[in-house]
């Protein structure tokens, strides 16, 4: 079997798992929960009281290619280098002080395309917390990169981001929680360019 065979192999294998809840991507549980206070009635809720925001892989972003540039020629599936997937998905949430406290893990892979070769790479996420409706809105944004090694002789590198503290305050009436949701998913435009390679001097021929 070649080397891409075996790699398209990984891709179907890949997005059959799917997304679910991981736990085992987080070391500890979430906090205590908070006493009532104040006259707020947000600040006398409890983690019980609200609904924990689902976590998303974006519409397409679940894969990022990576192709060798070429000059003058569009990529196809032989300039392919790598193709990042995102596994599964994991979130924990605890109520404080009238604001969501999240944690979000993201399990993910990368997969040898048959131009690529042992390296490391940077793989930029992008993870959000949409208020959705009429009029969406981001609560929260922030782009990831996270450092992957494929080993020589390795056909996949798997990696793992845990997002410790997402904080934002649970909206009026707390019940409209149940509009949010977190968006993961690959940034292509965040992509470090490769650099140009420079051309080798030539030598003057000598008389």
């Amino acid at each position: 079997m070649t080397r891409y065979a075996l790699s398209a192999l990984m891709v179907v294998s890949v997005l059959a798992t799917g997304c679910s809840s991981m736990s085992n991507l987080f070391d500890s549980k979430s906090a205590d929960k908070p006493a009532a206070a104040g006259t707020d009635p947000n600040l006398a809720l409890r983690d019980d009281d609200v609904e924990c925001p689902p976590v998303t892989v974006r519409t397409g972003a679940s894969t990022l290619p990576i192709t060798v540039k070429q000059a003058g020629g569009d990529p196809n599936a032989l300039t392919l280098r790598y193709q990042g997937t995102i596994v599964r998905t994991a979130r924990e949430c605890a109520v404080r002080t009238g604001a969501m406290h999240m944690k979000v893990g993201i399990e993910g892979r990368v997969i040898l395309g048959p131009a690529g070769g042992p390296g490391q790479l940077d793989v930029p996420l992008r993870l959000a917390v949409v208020q959705e409706g009429t009029q969406s809105r981001a609560v929260f944004s922030k782009l990831i990169r996270i450092a992957v090694t494929v080993p020589d002789g390795v056909p996949f590198a798997n990696f793992e981001y845990v997002e410790p503290e997402i904080t934002f305050p649970l909206p009026r009436p707390a019940a409209d929680i149940d509009n949010y949701v977190v968006y993961v998913g690959f940034d292509p435009s965040a992509l470090t360019p490769e650099k140009p390679s420079r051309p080798r001097a030539r030598t003057p021929k000598r008389n």
